[in-house]
């Protein structure tokens, strides 16, 4: 009797480990915590932005791929610019909240050395993504990432995406400087930007 409870404990224990695996990489929310693990040189803000000092970050990932709209990109074609990167989906609602903001703050930095680049993942049909883009006046490229691989090319411990919506921001030097889990407004994008904007 207990042999057949044992695998059946066993099973419940890996489905919630599945399950949880999967809330971290595609829930749709504010509300996730961010654990770095061992020393991680980031500080987490009261406004829930972690942020590295200057000469402790890391570098970005490669992040490369195809755009919504089929052309190439690659951020790494943006260095000497502060790159703003937006992890969304069109079935989360916190991103339909916060796209708008986005957008304005894409046009009033541009002229800043500010390129915002949308990381579409989860999406399976292309033209959801491309509706969501229309439908919020979406100018700003975004790379389609379906599948979600572009989110685990971020080395753990660094300032890597947990959730979806999450906010990274690259450096001029294409290092990983602050980040964000949550959806937010064009104030708390702006004070999560602008510091970085005014380094030298």
């Amino acid at each position: 009797m207990s042999s057949g409870r044992a695998p059946r404990r066993r099973f419940t224990l890996l489905a919630a480990t599945a399950v949880a695996g999967a809330l971290v990489l595609s829930a749709c929310g504010g509300g996730t915590k961010a654990g770095g693990g061992g020393n991680t040189n980031f500080v987490t803000g009261s406004g829930g932005v972690s942020t590295v000092a200057k000469g402790e970050r890391a570098d970005a990932p490669k992040l490369d791929g195809t755009t919504l709209d089929g052309k190439a990109l690659d951020i790494t074609d943006y260095k000497g610019k502060v790159v703003v990167l937006n992890f969304w989906g069109s079935w989360c609602g916190p991103c339909r909240a916060e796209a708008k903001h986005f957008q304005k703050v894409s046009q009033e930095t541009a002229d800043q050395g500010v390129q915002f680049v949308g990381i579409n993942t989860r999406d399976p049909q292309k033209s959801l993504a491309v509706s969501f883009e229309e439908d919020f006046g979406v100018t700003y490229p975004s790379l389609y990432d379906p599948t979600g691989k572009l989110l685990l090319r971020f080395p753990k411990g660094t300032l890597n995406p947990q959730a979806i919506p999450s906010t990274v921001v690259v450096d001029r030097d294409g290092k990983l400087a602050a980040r964000t889990l949550a959806a937010l407004d064009a104030e708390k994008l702006r004070k999560m930007i602008d510091p970085l904007i005014a380094e030298k």
